[in-house]
């Protein structure tokens, strides 16, 4: 199993190139099954996520043809199967995604609970719950949602009672393909799902309200759609990430292909904390702070500050003078990493989903074994590892793969002392 191994310390400086969104390939992947024609995505990111999505596919009878390791095309004209297996979902979440695509063309299919989620006060329990009120038969069996809607789905509205990305995602997959009008009420905004809608409506899919949290959508009652060739958007919270590694380093560094309206609260609390920043339509650059001041946060949906973006900026508040407080408000148990960033001397104290963390640009983490419990916390010891005096080794590195393409590679670019290593 391999680790990072990471010694402090060194300065960063230089430009990094940021890849395409793992958050935004994942639906868009799941798209293409509503298309019987060949599909073309390019600035797809070379990660697992990415792959475990291209093999689901596949195994449900699309092929997947890889141009170069960023461009795919998919060809979904032949769907043999309609079962997502767990052999494939279980690794990853958002396989749910391919739910309301394989309904809405198919009129059945059979998705594995991802992650053995349990039924219950879950976020798949919104994916169901739309669908049926789109008109699908739903059940659990065996561990696999079993959904049938023969006649196909029915426009209809839907309310979600919490803002949820994928859940929207499968909306409106689905109700491209509905008969008649869908509506969604407090649809998600991120970026991700205006480039889907954005994509659909290329495709001859009639979408109002892209952009807002109410969306209008008139389906083609079944009849498959044509996509154009795309490309993924950048990935913000890679951005995020390397930014806050310019940040944490207190170094001069430039990212290139990075959208800075997609991250606004990011930017924003990057010069509360006391960074100069400039940037266009397609480059951030961050400049040195002479004083880094603590900070708070409270992460919510889009365009408020991003849950993906918390472990980053609690590994950059030990390096921040005074008292930073962190509030979770999207996910319990997001804080895992705090107590792996203790095992590197960080000062955090946690009560239920509020971490305080009291830094200090003097404050000296000190390098230890520390291992990832999930992709964005194993970038947040990765940050704390450019700092820590000594060595410090990342292990279950496999999280961070999931998400980040190269990162050891782009850090070592901008002077970073950082391996790969086999254990």
């Amino acid at each position: 199993m391999d680790y990072l191994h990471i010694t402090g310390g060194a300065k960063l400086q230089g430009e990094i190139n940021i890849s395409g969104a793992k958050n935004a390939a994942l639906p868009l992947l799941s798209a293409t099954l509503l298309s019987n024609r060949p599909v073309q995505i390019d600035n797809l990111p070379n990660v697992a996520d990415v792959k475990t999505l291209a093999k689901l596919l596949e195994h449900l009878g699309a092929v997947v043809s890889w141009l170069t390791p960023h461009q795919a095309q998919i060809d979904a004209n032949h769907i043999i199967h309609t079962k997502a297996i767990y052999d494939i979902v279980r690794k990853m979440r958002a396989s749910i995604l391919v739910l309301g695509p394989l309904l809405a063309r198919c009129g059945h299919c059979e998705v594995s609970l991802p992650g053995g989620c349990a039924i219950g006060a879950r976020p798949v329990d919104l994916h169901i719950l739309a669908m049926e009120k789109m008109g699908a038969e739903i059940h659990i069996e065996g561990g696999y949602i079993v959904a049938k809607a023969p006649k196909g789905l029915q426009g209809t509205q839907i309310v979600f009672d919490k803002i949820t990305v994928t859940g929207c995602e499968n909306v409106i997959m689905a109700a491209a393909l509905a008969k008649g009008r869908t509506q969604i009420i407090n649809a998600a905004r991120e970026p991700e799902v205006v480039q889907l809608c954005e994509v659909l409506q290329n495709a001859g899919v009639e979408i109002q309200g892209v952009g807002t949290s109410v969306l209008e959508i008139i389906g083609t009652d079944r009849e498959p759609l044509q996509i154009p060739t795309f490309s993924v958007i950048p990935d913000r919270i890679e951005a995020g990430t390397y930014l806050c590694a310019g940040a944490i380093t207190n170094s001069h560094i430039r990212l290139t292909n990075a959208n800075p309206t997609h991250l606004e609260a990011v930017l924003e609390k990057l010069r509360q904390i006391g960074f100069r920043l400039e940037s266009n339509r397609d480059s951030i650059e961050l400049f040195p702070a002479t004083k880094r001041e603590s900070f708070e946060i409270i992460t919510t949906e889009h365009p408020g500050f991003p849950t993906d973006m918390q472990a980053q900026f609690m590994s950059l508040a030990t390096q921040c003078n005074g008292t930073s407080v962190i509030q979770e408000r999207l996910f319990e148990n997001r804080f895992m990493h705090a107590s792996e960033l203790q095992r590197l001397g960080a000062n955090i104290t946690l009560k239920g989903n509020i971490a305080t963390i009291v830094g200090s640009e003097s404050s000296q983490l000190v390098g230890a074994d520390v291992m990832a419990t999930d992709l964005r916390a194993s970038s947040a010891l990765v940050l704390a590892g450019l700092v820590a005096q000594g060595s410090t080794n990342v292990h279950r590195i496999y999280h961070l793969d999931r998400g980040y393409e190269n990162l050891e590679q782009k850090l070592t670019a901008l002077g970073a002392q950082i391996e790969r290593k086999s254990e």
